[in-house]
């Protein structure tokens, strides 16, 4: 019987703080062989990201307002052909180059049911104060496709879960974590399977 090796995807992940998405997705697919992260592209030196990318010997590459606009680092992704370049907590807007360059193989994910809650300077604890101060009933997660407006792309998936009546910000947060690691690379291994 003959063997056909199946296509390792190779996934491109940017984030720019403590990486808890990063590790979700990493662990995920270290569990079920069907990608591999082979590049972690951050814009802050001291992220936490940048240690689990040592810890799991993931090449990264620090970028700042100048390579990032640059052909180099559209160059430097093409090398890794990843199947989907994932967002994942990353804060600067992409520049539309990078994303013409890979159309609707760039997902982010969003801590609110958008069109609500989104747009620039909408994420992390920012959101989560929002919706408290809204006294929202409910909040979420968004995961959508990125085009060049803030939060604005294709909606791939939304989860909700409920705002409790004493809920805090760092109490929201933890529901939302959940939220987003179970999702995520759930959702990038339906995607990878659909294309």
């Amino acid at each position: 019987m003959p063997y056909f090796a199946l296509r390792m995807h190779s996934l491109i992940i940017f984030a720019s703080g403590k990486g808890s998405n990063a590790r979700a997705i990493i662990d995920y697919f270290k569990a079920n062989g069907k990608a591999s992260v082979s590049l972690i592209v951050c814009n802050k030196p001291g992220a936490g990201v940048l240690d689990i990318a040592r810890e799991e010997n993931i090449p990264f590459l620090l970028v700042d307002k100048n390579s990032f606009n640059s052909d180099a680092f559209i160059t430097q992704l093409q090398d890794h052909n990843p199947s989907l370049i994932v967002l994942a907590g990353f804060l600067w807007k992409l520049p539309d180059n990078v994303i013409h360059v890979f159309p609707d193989r760039i997902i982010n994910i969003h801590p609110a049911l958008l069109p609500s809650y989104g747009g620039k300077g909408m994420y992390g604890d920012h959101v989560h104060r929002a919706i408290l101060a809204a006294k929202e009933r409910e909040s979420g997660i968004t995961i959508h496709y990125v085009d060049e407006v803030y939060d604005n792309g294709r909606i791939v998936l939304q989860a909700r879960c409920p705002v409790a009546a004493g809920d805090d910000v760092d109490t929201l947060a933890a529901r939302i974590h959940w939220l987003e690691h179970f999702f995520y690379p759930r959702t990038i291994e339906f995607l990878l399977d659909h294309p």
